[in-house]
């Protein structure tokens, strides 16, 4: 049984300056055409480098898939690069666009994982690969809108989805639209409370839900700045209802001060993401009288993006291993771990999967709107959490 090589340092992934890039390539960790060929003299497997970022349960998956991966493809070494969430995500993306501006190829960074935002920016820099079903079979389970939407430019492998969370021993019937939930925020005063969407993704939804409440369906898929002269409705809409939340305009930091506030019954309905309601209910953080309800039209929630180095010399071996993460045994280890959504169409997966997400995942949907999700978040802080 191969051992596996330990984790690279965080310290290698914090480095920006082409000194230290120029360094790689004289590191134990050299993947230099000369490396490769010795590699293939002496029979060993090739080997790429995956970064990826996120809380424990990322690395926990990635730390089951891998040997799953290897076992299947004993030809192909996956060096895992864990960078803890809130540690480096933005040093490790800088990392490979110095790399290529300076001419040294992927900078040792050949798969990475991340969210919309940095698909965007790396489609807009030219440093992705642009993938197809040909190289990748399996890439044809996903859904083709959710594709068009990054222009293939990266993999949807797993997607969380905000929906409410509420205490059913004080909630006996949630609201099933989002003008419902409107009227019962009014009705219930300071009972519902959602985060700075600066700081957590299910408050970024609950805003950006509302902003776009009244607009065309496709201005979901445009990240068009002109469509910021349309807010208008929504943000008087935040206005309004900004006396009516959690201390009459209190809005906690991160997703997890949302869920504080529900655990200790200071409020009885938040916007959540399920994977985290799910786990916390399952580690008995939440009372078991915590239920999730989606409404319609649904909260924007959002795939987690595997991006290939357009740099990477290892591009076969990327794929193959993609491959393996969008067939249906990985996806079903993905669901189980993150207790989230499979990246690929449920109808590709097994009918009990399918039916632990029944009632869920209706009205799920996924916003693209590039960098007008930044720009929401500044006048969110101007307009509303200022007022």
């Amino acid at each position: 049984m191969r051992l596996k090589k330990p984790l690279l340092s965080l310290l290698t992934v914090v480095g920006l300056s082409v000194s230290l890039l120029a360094g790689c390539g004289n590191g134990s960790e050299n993947t230099s055409t000369s490396t490769e060929g010795s590699a293939a003299a002496s029979g060993d497997p090739a080997s790429f480098n995956f970064y990826f970022t996120g809380s424990q349960n990322v690395k926990d998956l990635w730390d089951s898939l891998e040997p799953m991966f290897e076992k299947q493809h004993p030809d192909i070494d996956v060096k895992l690069v864990y960078i803890p969430s809130g540690t480096g995500a933005e040093p490790t993306y800088d990392r490979i666009v110095a790399a290529k501006t300076a001419g040294k190829g992927s900078g040792d960074i050949d798969l990475y994982e991340d969210s919309i935002a940095y698909v965007s920016q790396g489609t807009k820099d030219g440093i992705w690969t642009q993938l197809n079903a040909d190289d990748i079979p399996n890439l044809s389970k996903v859904n083709a809108e959710t594709m068009k939407d990054v222009d293939n430019f990266a993999v949807p492998y797993r997607s969380s989805a905000v929906v409410l969370a509420y205490d059913s021993s004080k909630v006996s019937k949630p609201p099933t639209t989002l003008d419902e939930l409107l009227e019962w925020i009014k009705a219930n005063p300071e009972q519902f409370a959602y985060n700075d969407p600066s700081t957590g993704g299910s408050g970024s939804s609950f805003v950006q839900t509302i902003v776009y409440k009244d607009l065309p369906e496709e201005d979901i898929h445009n990240s068009d700045p002109a469509i910021m002269e349309k807010w208008d409705g929504g943000f008087n809409t935040l206005q309004e209802i900004g006396p009516y939340v959690y201390g009459q305009g209190i809005y906690p930091k991160k997703n997890q001060g949302t869920l504080d506030l529900l655990m200790n019954g200071e409020v009885s309905l938040i916007p959540a993401w399920s994977d985290m309601v799910l786990q916390q209910l399952n580690e008995g953080l939440l009372p078991d009288t915590i239920k999730m309800q989606q409404i319609t039209p649904g909260f924007n929630g959002g795939p987690t993006y595997l991006m290939v180095n357009q740099e990477s010399d290892k591009k076969e071996e990327i794929n193959e291993f993609l491959n393996f993460v969008l067939s249906p045994e990985a996806q079903e280890v993905i669901v189980e771990k993150m207790n989230g959504f499979p990246g690929i169409e449920l109808s590709n997966m097994s009918q009990d999967m399918q039916d632990k997400f029944d009632g869920v995942a209706e009205g799920f949907r996924t916003f693209n709107i590039g960098d007008l999700g930044t720009e929401i978040n500044k006048r969110w802080q101007s307009d509303v959490a200022a007022q």
